[in-house]
């Protein structure tokens, strides 16, 4: 009987020990802060350990993308690494320059057009050191599938119709679907998609002409760009 009421003194006082820490109103506060500083560390290190991995992978998509509207014999340097960023706007706009023997023979960068509801749709456009379109290729858009969406290569190739335009062919009165007098097709049961479209692009190629001895890397006689 000692024996047991030893025993029970102890575990008794094992139980008295034990409950009056995790009694504590701080106890479950630094237990569930202990959680999420571990949970937190585990992410950061995950972040650290794939950051490298997707700026990989985002080199990869942008190259893809820029390489759809400027073809390869175009250029011999990496498209990527030779850019330049011009204020338009109150906007900086990333141009990348293609260069063959150290010359620019094209660029390529972004324009932007109001699309359905909030959503701007997006594309990249290719234009030679002329002025003359080599590609366009809408990247984002959140248009009515199945009208609107004609806009991707994929749905329809509407868009290769900007392919060897410039600001002089069609002439300005030209730059607008037909339905306004202008030489592009529109779509059946949604205008304001190419309309804007139409019209964003026009811009693009306006913005090449503001900016062409910056874009082409070009310096005139005397020294003076």
């Amino acid at each position: 009987m000692a024996g047991l009421g030893g025993v029970s003194r102890a575990r008794f006082g094992k139980s008295r020990m034990k409950p009056e820490f995790r009694r504590t109103f701080s106890y479950p506060m630094a237990l569930l802060g202990g959680v999420a500083l571990m949970a937190s560390a585990a992410i950061s290190v995950a972040d650290w350990l794939t950051r490298a991995d997707i700026a990989q992978r985002q080199l990869e998509d942008l190259q893809a993308t820029l390489q759809q509207v400027v073809p390869a014999a175009y250029y011999d340097n990496d498209l990527v690494r030779d850019a330049v960023t011009v204020n338009e706007g109150g906007k900086p706009v990333t141009v990348y320059r293609a260069r063959r023997n150290g010359q620019v023979q094209a660029v390529c960068y972004q324009v932007s057009a109001p699309g359905y509801g909030s959503s701007a749709m997006v594309m990249v456009i290719g234009v030679d050191r002329n002025g003359t379109l080599l590609g366009v290729r809408v990247i984002s858009h959140a248009e009515t599938p199945g009208l609107g969406d004609k806009i991707e290569l994929s749905r329809s190739d509407w868009i290769l119709r900007f392919n060897g335009r410039s600001l002089n062919d069609p002439p300005p009165s030209g730059w607008a679907v037909k339905k306004d007098g202008g030489i592009f097709d529109q779509f059946t049961g949604a205008t304001i998609t190419p309309r804007a479209l139409v019209k964003a692009v026009k811009g693009g190629l306006e913005f090449f002409a503001a900016h062409r001895v910056l874009l082409l890397d070009d310096v005139v006689a005397g020294g003076n760009p």
